[in-house]
């Protein structure tokens, strides 16, 4: 949405890191069969701009489980409005920790 874009007029990279966000607490949450929090986020690379319209699709990978947290690979790739084009727009390395009900590290689930 409109709403959503910078000063150029694209999507607002924040906008589409968030929804990596998302994403990733999503794939965590499934691993680790509990709440858990974002601790860090490595190479968050912008490889092109996002137009309003354009469709946003994230795809994460588990790359390593630990004790109490989780690296998660996302790549966020739009759908160019009205075609077929797909580009990779973003990617990073999401890392999460796996909390207990009273907001501590807790084991993940292996």
């Amino acid at each position: 949405m409109r709403r959503d874009t910078n000063a150029a007029g694209d999507v607002f990279g924040g906008w589409v890191a968030s929804h990596m966000d998302l994403a990733a607490s999503t794939a965590a949450e499934d691993r680790a069969g509990c709440k858990c929090a974002t601790v860090a986020v490595d190479g968050l690379v912008f490889h092109r701009p996002m137009a309003v319209g354009d469709e946003l699709n994230v795809y994460t990978r588990i790359l390593r489980v630990g004790r109490t947290s989780m690296t998660i690979e996302v790549e966020a790739i739009r759908r160019v409005r009205r075609t077929a084009i797909r580009q990779k727009v973003t990617q990073a390395r999401f890392t999460f920790v796996a909390l207990d009900q009273d907001g501590r590290p807790c084991l993940v689930d292996r």
